[in-house]
């Protein structure tokens, strides 16, 4: 393999996070940890870096691995070949010397970095709807502008999501619903922690009073809600992991499921959901036949989704979560992408996860 090797003869990956003045740094430790412990079993010299750290016109850089007394030390590395751009959040992202940085590095003529920024929910749906392949799997979606949005989206769909335009697991999100046959005929429901609180209203005016009251001026998408298949009562999806390969081309590495919490109205585990097997699940709605059928479907969806994203982008990608929902007539139906996924729990999508991120950067190095 002809890759650019640096200082011990392995390639350099570099883990980038923020700075964190009490803990060094910011980000979740226990995946640095698996990921550096990954990547050195297959052959790489992998760090932590911070932004405010990684210093593009010297040759080495602060970086930070875990020391013989399983603590976290800091040393001199030589700068890295890829970054694995885990920076935690939007906000982050948001400050200019921090984008200013990410930007440098894309430019860099002997770096990669791959996934650079978040992912923008109306931008998703946007780039979805460019390509008449994928435009099947995205529910209508709109920005909302105001109570002229709203109703001209229940007129034609009487149950609607509100969802923040960059929100983050499941917080922020409204289910509306217009029942006309009811004295209040409209309701909207509520996410808060593990709980939802319904409001009903006379009329739109009222209803949008609230919604208003709960945006805040915030940026929220109106989308088409889809009702989504349950056992027990209780609605789930799939969450779906891609990543590229070896290869370079997408591929899926996992799919678990997510079941809402009992008083929720999405399924995120921070709200209330609960992990599970979608192998266990379909089968109890669609029976094995055809469970088989919708895996293999979801499978190639994710792929052709993965790949529209990237697109729509511009950007180099590499990985990203992504929810799909199925409606009781199998239909699949995409909700949502991550540019940063978090750890799947279940173990064997776990490592394979980490294996795709070194055969990926293996795959850049060689075709640099």
């Amino acid at each position: 393999m002809n890759r650019r090797f640096e200082s011990d003869g392995r390639a350099v990956v570099a883990i980038l996070t923020m700075h964190d003045p009490d803990y060094m740094f910011r980000g979740n430790r226990q995946n640095f940890q698996e990921i550096l412990k990954t990547g050195k079993d297959m052959g790489y010299q992998v760090y932590v870096v911070t932004a405010r750290d990684l210093k593009l016109k010297q040759d080495t850089v602060k970086g930070y691995y875990v020391g013989s007394n399983h603590k976290w030390e800091q040393r001199q590395y030589p700068l890295p070949q890829i970054i694995y751009n885990r920076i935690p959040s939007r906000e982050d992202e948001a400050i200019p010397w921090v984008r200013q940085k990410i930007n440098q590095c894309l430019k860099h003529p002997d770096m990669m970095i791959y996934n650079p920024f978040f992912f923008n929910k109306r931008e998703l749906f946007k780039w979805l709807s460019k390509s008449r392949y994928t435009k099947k799997w995205a529910p209508p979606t709109r920005k909302l502008r105001g109570i002229a949005t709203l109703q001209q989206m229940i007129k034609r769909m009487p149950y609607l999501y509100l969802k923040p335009e960059n929100g983050k697991a499941g917080r922020g999100i409204m289910r509306v619903k217009y029942q006309k046959n009811k004295s209040l005929p409209y309701r909207i429901q509520i996410q808060s922690d593990k709980n939802s609180t319904t409001y009903k209203a006379a009329t739109l005016n009222r209803l949008w009073n609230r919604v208003n009251k709960e945006t805040q001026g915030k940026s929220y998408l109106v989308q088409q809600g889809i009702e989504l298949v349950s056992v027990h009562g209780r609605a789930f999806d799939l969450r779906i992991l891609a990543q590229k390969t070896e290869t370079g081309q997408w591929a899926v590495t996992g799919i678990g499921a997510r079941m809402a919490g009992a008083k929720s109205i999405t399924t995120h585990v921070p709200r209330g959901g609960s992990i599970e097997d979608p192998e266990k699940l379909l089968p109890i709605v669609f029976g094995p036949e055809r469970t088989a059928v919708i895996l293999n479907e979801v499978e190639k969806a994710a792929v052709s989704i993965a790949r529209q994203i990237e697109k729509g982008s511009g950007y180099m990608l590499g990985e990203m979560s992504m929810d799909l929902g199925v409606d009781a007539d199998g239909a699949l139906w995409f909700f949502e992408a991550n540019s940063r996924p978090m750890k799947f729990d279940e173990p064997a999508i776990r490592k394979k996860s980490l294996e795709r991120i070194f055969q990926y950067c293996g795959y850049l190095l060689d075709n640099k």
